[in-house]
């Protein structure tokens, strides 16, 4: 959704068209497959243990999300001169950079 609403907002990409059928159809369906391999990895390395098991795939899909971000995120344009959409809070510092 970030992702989507990033490129959206710094008018990025080659249209919305092409920007929704990469995230829907190639970018979606990649991440849930990660996410999946690191939820068994994390269910089979933490056991049984809720609290922890929560917690370390918070930090998994932060850190996926992060990454993802990172990777595919508009650089500078018209619309985004400092490469960084308009709502992204300023207190952390934009994927990429």
């Amino acid at each position: 959704m970030l992702l989507g609403r990033a490129l959206n907002a710094c008018d990025a990409g080659v249209s919305n068209a092409a920007n929704s059928t990469f995230l829907l159809f190639l970018f979606i369906p990649c991440l849930w497959a990660v996410l999946l391999l690191g939820w068994v990895t994390v269910g089979a390395l933490l056991g049984n243990r809720p609290l922890l098991h929560a917690l370390a795939l918070a930090v998994t899909l932060l850190a996926l999300s992060w990454c993802a971000l990172s990777l595919f995120w508009s650089g500078t344009t018209y619309d985004c001169p400092s490469g960084v959409p308009p709502w992204w809070p300023g207190f952390l510092p934009a994927p990429g950079f």
